[in-house]
């Protein structure tokens, strides 16, 4: 799906996605990745099944509020003992399929919310 957004001033936002790929800025990535309002970054997961407790770590230390993690084409939970880094830094999780989560992503950085948006694809 491709959105037309108007724009959150120099936010990153989410300008097309898909089950296999999201569009940030109009830069397409197929890897899973991190979005927040001031940066991209390349995140390590290779596949949903790949999570460990060591990915959530950089989560926990953007200095969010929200965690918004995109599963794929469904939804699929981890496993509680994997996202306790983000439990113990306060940090909250919403766990979404991935165009849920690019969707929710933009209207939390429209209100100007510290929130990042990890996608990973399978």
């Amino acid at each position: 799906m491709k959105l037309h957004a108007s724009t959150a001033g120099a936010a990153n936002i989410v300008t097309a996605y898909g089950d296999d790929y999201v569009t940030v800025n109009g830069e397409r990535r197929k890897s899973s990745v991190i979005v927040t309002a001031q940066g991209v970054a390349a995140w390590h997961p290779q596949s949903f099944d790949a999570l460990s407790a060591d990915d959530f770590k950089p989560l926990a230390e953007l200095g969010v509020e929200i965690v918004l993690l995109g599963t794929g084409p469904r939804q699929r939970f981890p496993h509680p003992r994997l996202t306790a880094p983000l439990a113990q830094a306060r940090v909250g999780l919403e766990v979404m399929d991935t165009k849920a989560a690019c969707r929710t992503y933009n209207i939390l950085v429209a209100e100007a919310r510290r929130v990042a948006l990890a996608l990973v694809f399978t």
